[in-house]
């Protein structure tokens, strides 16, 4: 490798976080409740227990509703960015951020998401976010829907599952775009759209005992049709107010190997991963893969189209592929003496080649080279890789330091696969977004305590703490890696 090209130049080396996750400012300027502002937090529930974490029925809504609560709400409070803001992206840009992927509370912004007319407020916040990220020279990359359903949709019309949710999701893609035309050029439509399979809550505002005489299978691709045809809309609609900007689809890219060479085992790889890749195959190649058509096929599955629906999605598909990546897992047809262990959103089939992190997540570097390399062959279009970090349990020594030296060795290989993809495999990446490059509530558990930023936030798992920003050791260690383009990634 010729180090001195280890990264194009103008790679853009940044952090991540979602409103959900960092903001704070519970019903704080005109702000309205959310899906997450719902989403309790199971602290007594195994971490290895993902449907017991996620599963929300009626009822939990109507708890929630009945109290203001943070402490087994957490996103309520996040790390209080919306009080923090200015001296979080000081903090960023003193790392050197060139982007910083964030997203829009659509219930900041509307708060019942069907309202007439926008929160003014709400739109102020963010103006001022965008002017302080752009007096840093950091680029805004904006996620327009990343797990935010204002809880109204789905209490009075039934989340995604609802044609009217398009609607009121495209005022609000209008009425943001409009607003920060001259100051955000880098969007992503949704979050994680596969995500609906694995959360239908947080994703679709769907609950399952709200459709009681529906198959809950059809109703959860009906809402992510929707999804499919509000993101082409609202890349049109980005396209048209915003000349040159670039809208990008999200994926979890889940990566699995064959646990043997055996025939069945390969085949059962091939399937899980045609099962992940079908959902950005759509916003892509602007039609339904033929994995997605087979399975409404066979399990009887019938997509209600309104007319215009194929042609606006085929006219519409997004300029770039991003996604997450954090560990790879194992298929095999026969799964009953193989052990499991915890992912993104998923359990399963330990691979005995790699360590694990505090959560059981599998590191893999090579993994995430994989990933860039098949989606890129596969879809001939910028990726960006949007989340990719590693959460764990600090410890403030006495000193008052954070000695990270895990994340950081965590960082050092992943990014060193990223490097080796761009020069050695040619692939074509416009930045890297650590995820959670300031610590938030963790999206899986709802826990503080999983912490995954270069930037520690004194507060614990039920909201205690006087929520002081601190330096981790890995903040000077990355702010080396943007300083030199990434060539102190191979520094002894």
């Amino acid at each position: 490798m010729n180090q001195r090209n280890a990264f194009p130049d103008g790679f853009l080396w940044g952090g991540a976080t979602a409103a959900n996750q960092v903001e704070g400012g519970y019903k704080k300027g005109g702000k309205g409740i959310s899906v997450s502002d719902c989403a309790k937090a199971h602290y007594d529930t195994d971490v290895t227990n993902y449907k017991a974490h996620n599963t929300v029925t009626t009822k939990d809504i109507e708890e929630a509703l009945a109290t203001d609560d943070q402490v087994y709400y957490p996103k309520r409070h996040g790390s209080e960015f919306f009080h923090h803001y200015k001296e979080d992206i000081r903090l960023f840009a003193e790392m050197g951020f060139k982007v910083y992927r964030m997203s829009i509370a659509w219930s900041r912004i509307f708060p019942n998401g069907d309202d007439k007319t926008p929160n003014e407020e709400g739109l102020a916040f963010y103006n001022k976010v965008f002017d302080e990220l752009l007096k840093y020279g950091i680029e805004p990359l904006v996620t327009m829907s990343h797990y935010e359903p204002p809880i109204n949709l789905v209490l009075n019309y039934k989340g995604w599952y609802s044609r009217e949710t398009v609607g009121f999701f495209l005022q609000f893609v209008e009425t943001i775009c409009t607003r920060y035309k001259d100051k955000v050029k880098y969007w992503l439509t949704f979050n994680e759209v596969d995500s609906i399979i694995r959360h239908p809550f947080t994703t679709g505002a769907l609950i399952e005992d709200r459709f009681p005489d529906q198959n809950f299978e059809e109703v959860i691709f009906q809402a992510m049709h929707h999804q499919f045809v509000a993101s082409a809309y609202a890349t049109k609609i980005c396209h048209e107010t915003i000349p040159g900007s670039l809208v990008g689809c999200m994926l979890t890219k889940l990566t699995y190997y064959p646990y043997t060479c055996k025939p069945e085992d390969v085949l059962k790889a091939q399937q899980t991963m045609r099962g992940t890749y079908c959902y950005s195959d759509t916003q892509v190649f602007g039609e339904y893969s033929a994995y997605l058509l087979s399975r409404f096929k066979n399990k009887g599955i019938h997509i209600q189209k309104e007319m215009g629906d194929d042609e606006i999605m085929k006219a519409y598909p997004v300029d770039f592929v991003s996604f997450s990546y954090y560990n790879s897992s194992c298929s095999a047809e026969d799964t009953s003496q193989l052990s499991l262990t915890p992912g993104n959103t998923i359990n399963a089939i330990k691979n005995p080649y790699l360590k694990a992190s505090d959560w059981g997540w599998q590191i893999d570097p090579t993994g995430l080279r994989i990933s860039m390399v098949d989606l890129y062959d596969r879809y001939r279009k910028p990726l960006f890789i949007v989340e990719n970090g590693l959460g764990a349990k600090d410890e403030i020594g006495e000193d008052g330091t954070i000695n990270d030296t895990y994340r950081i060795e965590y960082f050092k290989e992943h990014l060193k696969a990223v490097s080796d993809a761009i020069t050695t495999d040619g692939v074509e990446c416009l930045g890297y977004t650590s995820w959670g490059c300031i610590d938030i509530v963790s999206e899986s558990t709802k826990q503080m305590s999983k912490r995954y930023g270069f930037i520690y936030v004194d507060c614990d798992d039920y909201g205690n703490g006087t929520y002081k920003r601190l330096k981790k050791k890995s903040f000077d260690w990355y702010q080396k890696v943007i300083e030199t383009n990434g060539l102190s990634l191979y520094e002894d």
